[in-house]
């Protein structure tokens, strides 16, 4: 049986022929995403803004009806509700956004978690209630901070490890892509206003980890190609290494893409903005690591030499006795 090949042998694309119009439009789009964040912001779900979490275990039953429970909570008109199993199958935490002010009215938040525990009585009798509490703003606002530091610490530690195993310069053109996905990811989350959650953290995470192994495959060629052809012009060898890359890309990002559309298309809708993230992330950590990790080597000074090791007095002095230049 023959192999497919969506990518022919020996592509020849000149990726880096328009690395400096697709630079600048990258940097409208930062620029843009972070405007839209500032200004718009971020529509937080439960787990940043606060609101009310009510515990529950459906003791005749091994596990929770969660899809169920989602709808039944949903249609209180409360907002998407946050459902989380934690402990047994059967026990769940159930969080839902408060009404504006209602914090202000003494037992308010209380009634409106008493309102979800009588819905769901009424549909699954001999429920038992373990929590029924506010979660405030101050507890959303350190989840906020703590999402915020696990994502720049997972950046910094990846521009760390690569600038280890390459250089210094394929460290900075890690971080920068890196960069370039998370804020365009949080762009489109302040455009569409959709709902910004710790499962979104998640998705920026994978965004990270894919960006991250599509930027290592195209600079282990680079690497590998600045070694075998020192003579080669930088920008010529980028784009033979993106080439030689390229087939390997295509088929990663497709066949990710064969598994995420039906669930962006038909999946519930609790888990569209999980989904819509990391899709859209396969499309910037894509393009990010041709022409935004790539290029900007050009810029930071890698060249010929980079991979060289450094010549110690006694190998110099050997190589002299040899005769060699």
């Amino acid at each position: 049986m023959k192999l497919l090949k969506l990518v022919p042998d020996d592509t020849n694309i000149r990726f880096l022929r328009w690395r400096v119009p697709f630079y600048v439009v990258s940097l409208i789009l930062i620029a843009a995403s972070w405007g839209l964040v500032m200004t718009k912001g971020l529509n937080y779900g439960v787990d940043f803004a606060g609101g009310q979490e009510v515990r529950l275990t459906f003791e005749q039953r091994e596990e929770a009806p969660i899809p169920a429970l989602r709808d039944l909570v949903g249609g209180l008109g409360y907002g998407e509700p946050t459902i989380q199993r934690f402990g047994d199958a059967n026990q769940v935490s159930i969080r839902i956004r408060l009404p504006e002010n209602i914090e202000a009215i003494e037992g308010g938040a209380n009634a409106v978690g008493n309102e979800v525990i009588a819905a769901i009585d009424a549909e699954y009798p001999n429920v038992r209630r373990d929590g029924n509490e506010t979660v405030s703003g101050k507890v959303a606002s350190e989840f906020r901070e703590k999402a915020v530091y696990a994502l720049l610490a997972a950046m910094l530690a990846i521009a760390l490890y690569i600038w280890v195993r390459f250089e210094w310069q394929f460290g900075v053109g890690a971080l920068f892509a890196l960069f370039h996905d998370v804020s365009l990811a949080l762009g489109m989350f302040a455009l569409f206003q959709m709902e910004f959650s710790l499962q979104i953290i998640a998705a920026i995470l994978a965004i990270i980890g894919y960006s991250l192994n599509d930027t290592i495959v195209v600079y282990d060629r680079i690497r590998e190609n600045l070694k075998k052809y020192r003579k080669m012009p930088l920008p010529e060898l980028l784009d033979r290494s993106v080439n030689e890359t390229l087939a390997r890309t295509v088929m990663t990002s497709l066949t990710l893409l064969i598994a995420l559309l039906p669930l962006l298309l038909f999946g519930p809708a609790s888990l569209f903005g999980l989904v819509a993230a990391i899709t859209l992330g396969i499309f910037v950590g894509t393009y990010s690591s041709v022409y935004m990790a790539a290029p900007i080597l050009i810029w930071l000074g890698v060249n010929s030499n980079s991979f060289v090791p450094e010549e110690s007095v006694a190998d110099r002095q050997e190589r002299l006795a040899r005769g060699e230049a």
